[in-house]
């Protein structure tokens, strides 16, 4: 099978669950989308290299979108300019779809730092373990520790805010 054949099946088999990924991270769809374009588009000119390493192809790019996402922030607000006044960007992507308990839940995870909530994300969404979360965010397995402590206790303390308090902190 030829290069890009292989990645198009590779897109073909993993695009969404890599979406999936990403909007947990982004809390957004449309920000999803354009985190895993950038990064199959900056795969591809070496998928031969990626797709033949001993490792998953699936975890490399997963581990791509992790850290696109990380720095993505950071040059995403230096690229876009808000009129005075507007919301942050963060919270204007609501989804319809959801309920408001999701809503709030949605909240609160886009709440907790980057690094937090990519590590909460990878041990619940992706049901990874320390070894494989601390490869992916490049730290050590006791940093994914405590981000991970740290991010399900900020979420446990703000679900236990009773629902008035909640909506008056937003």
């Amino acid at each position: 099978m030829d290069e890009a054949a292989s990645f198009d099946e590779f897109v073909h088999q993993h695009q969404q669950a890599l979406v999936r990924y990403a909007v947990l991270l982004s809390g957004a769809r449309a920000d999803a989308e354009d985190l895993v374009q950038e990064v199959l588009t900056r795969v591809y000119p070496r998928w031969a290299e990626v797709s033949g390493s001993a490792g998953s192809a699936y975890a490399y790019v997963r581990r791509a979108i992790t850290n696109e996402y990380l720095s993505w922030r950071r040059r995403w607000s230096t690229r876009h300019i808000w009129p005075a006044g507007s919301e942050l960007p963060e919270r204007e992507h609501l989804d319809p779809l959801r309920d408001e308990h999701d809503e709030r839940l949605w909240q609160l995870l886009r709440e907790l730092p980057r690094q937090q909530r990519a590590a909460v994300v990878l041990r619940y969404y992706e049901d990874l373990d320390d070894t494989e979360i601390a490869g992916i965010l490049g730290c050590r397995q006791t940093t994914v520790r405590a981000h991970v402590s740290r991010g399900l206790a900020a979420l446990r303390s703000a679900i236990a805010m009773p629902e008035r308090a909640w909506r008056n902190h937003e």
